[in-house]
């Protein structure tokens, strides 16, 4: 505690505005970004590609039929047609929010980079003008 009050407050404003906080935005950046990973989990959807939508699959008959047969082949087809397409957008719309979290941190982080300087810069104006 007595080698913070002998600190020079500038110092501390510093290491704060440039140091710590910029660290802490970085963490928070991270947090969001596993966020969009795991809410959308891109990994399972491409593991998962062709599986039949919500699981809804069809038994096939037991013994010959042939209609009942090319009926749940179909079925079961159209099923995972509809999984792939579902899980492209999905997948889609994950890449574009993981894309979205990465610009608005990117912004974030800069922008709280840029904020002294603008202020100073504001001030300047301000008296110059």
């Amino acid at each position: 505690m007595e080698q913070n009050s002998e600190q020079n407050i500038f110092v501390e404003w510093f290491v704060w505005q440039f140091y710590e906080v910029p660290k802490f935005l970085i963490e928070v950046w991270n947090n969001y970004f596993m966020f969009a990973t795991n809410l959308f989990s891109l990994t399972l959807l491409l593991k998962t590609f062709f599986s039949p939508w919500r699981k809804y699959n069809w038994r096939y008959p037991k013994g010959f039929d042939l209609i009942e047969f090319l009926n749940t082949l179909i079925s079961n087809f159209f099923s995972r047609v509809v999984g792939a397409l579902m899980r492209i957008i999905l997948i889609i719309a994950g890449i574009l929010f993981q894309i979205f979290v990465v610009i608005a941190g990117l912004l974030i982080f800069i922008g709280w980079l840029a904020v002294p300087f603008v202020a100073i810069f504001g001030i300047l104006f301000f008296l110059i003008y």
